[in-house]
């Protein structure tokens, strides 16, 4: 097949690659515009713009598709048969949409219709999901509305961060994709309902949950939140999830909940620390043990929280004992004070 790639982060790059070995022809690649990062400032391509000028494939960045006429002039002539769309960053309008004969199909990161938009990964983390997964949907003018041709289920690990997590869903994905492309070739072109009904689509369900854009207070700790709740938000937002320090930020990296009914799913480590402090008693964010090789156990509103990796301000990311020394903390010290 002809296929026309949308894409940006390294999310999507497995994607590319899978169809490019598969024997796809790929005829151009959208992503976003470079974008100027780091201290210095520099313009930086999007990691499915580096891979896509490796393979030698032609890029398009254009900085808003749905107002760059000639961008999808441009486009239209490359005569792909089929879009394929993984975390592109832009919403595509119904005139490109319509472009491909055999339709515009997305990768995401999500059961939908659960975490539709933005974030799905990092929201089915934070809200405490059990299990989540990708599906291959046929794209419409509505936000990751569209009907469902492939869909594969994956559980959720206690200690998994989101980065962990993505990595596996985008492999998911490319896996995914792989498999649609046959299916989606061997109905051909034709009116799209007609399409759809031979793909055997499955039309999503009501009662959609949305994943809005994360905010900066989202990063924020509140130690007295659950323990539960403060390392969901830690290995949700990972690595950006934060509290205070001696008035420095504390990057809060790798955590343990220290809760008796989710002992099979800690570490050896963590298991032989629970029920060792009893629940409440001290103030949210006290640190109740200096553990010598593991890190800081911190009180929460419940079960206390074991933080075993952090970034202090101006230093590198750190595990114990390095950590423990950087801090200097004693048994009695709070977190979250600045």
């Amino acid at each position: 097949m002809k296929i026309l790639f949308w894409g940006t982060p390294v999310y999507a790059v497995p994607t590319l690659n899978a169809l490019h070995d598969a024997g796809h022809t790929i005829v151009g690649v959208v992503t976003q515009p470079d974008r100027r990062r780091g201290r210095g400032k520099q313009l930086v391509p999007s990691p499915v713009k580096a891979r896509a000028e490796e393979l030698g494939l032609p890029v398009f960045t254009p900085e808003r598709i749905r107002r760059d006429d000639d961008c999808k002039a441009k486009l239209a002539a490359l005569g792909a048969d089929a879009s394929v769309v993984v975390a592109f960053g832009q919403i595509l309008p119904k005139d490109v949409l319509e472009q491909p004969p055999l339709g515009c199909w997305n990768g995401h990161g999500s059961l939908l219709p659960r975490w539709r938009g933005a974030g799905p990964i990092q929201w089915s983390l934070l809200e405490g999901d059990q299990e989540t997964g990708v599906g291959i949907m046929a794209m419409e003018e509505g936000l990751d509305t569209g009907p469902v041709l492939l869909e594969q289920r994956t559980p959720i690990q206690l200690l998994e961060p989101s980065v962990a997590l993505a990595e596996r869903l985008s492999a998911l994905t490319a896996e995914l994709m792989v498999q649609a492309m046959p299916l989606i070739e061997a109905v051909g072109p034709g009116p799209e309902d007609e399409r759809l009904a031979r793909l055997n689509v499955r039309v999503q369900a009501e009662g959609s949950t949305y994943a809005r854009m994360l905010e900066k207070q989202d990063f924020q700790l509140d130690w007295s939140a659950p323990a539960l709740s403060i390392h969901r938000k830690v290995m949700g937002l990972h690595p950006g999830a934060f509290t205070q320090w001696q008035s420095k930020r504390l990057k809060v990296l790798r955590t343990e909940p220290l809760i008796e009914r989710l002992q099979d799913q800690l570490s050896p480590e963590g298991r032989n620390l629970v029920g060792q402090w009893p629940t409440g008693g001290h103030p949210p964010g006290t640190i109740l043990a200096v553990i010598e090789d593991l890190g800081l156990v911190v009180s929460s509103s419940g079960c206390p929280l074991l933080i075993r990796e952090a970034q202090l301000e101006g230093k590198a990311h750190s595990t114990a004992p390095v950590l423990l020394q950087q801090l200097n903390a004693t048994p009695g010290d709070r977190l979250g004070e600045g």
